[in-house]
């Protein structure tokens, strides 16, 4: 039939793609949709939405996820603290 199924792996590509061309609202928008879609997100996925806003200053949004990973028992790592700490350094939000 043509179609490509659409996962996890396939959602972390175009998000990570968003990050890399500084498009951070359309990776955010994309794991919205995953939540929407009953997508498993993994911290892969969270990974390259936390790059799209370490790279975007966008801080809250961060901060938000990272208490989403929570919520849907995905591993908060060092590499999502970092990422985190990373975007309020960048927004401006170190204090």
């Amino acid at each position: 039939d043509g179609c490509v199924e659409v996962d996890a792996i396939t959602y972390s590509a175009v998000i990570s793609a968003c990050q890399q061309g500084g498009e951070w609202w359309q990776a955010w928008q994309l794991m919205l949709e995953m939540s929407h879609s009953r997508v498993e997100r993994d911290s892969i996925t969270f990974s390259a939405v936390f790059s799209s806003c370490e790279k975007g200053g966008q801080w809250r949004q961060a901060l938000q996820l990272l208490c989403e990973m929570a919520g849907g028992n995905v591993e908060r790592d060092t590499i999502a603290y970092s990422s985190v700490i990373s975007a309020c350094e960048n927004g401006g939000a170190w204090q």
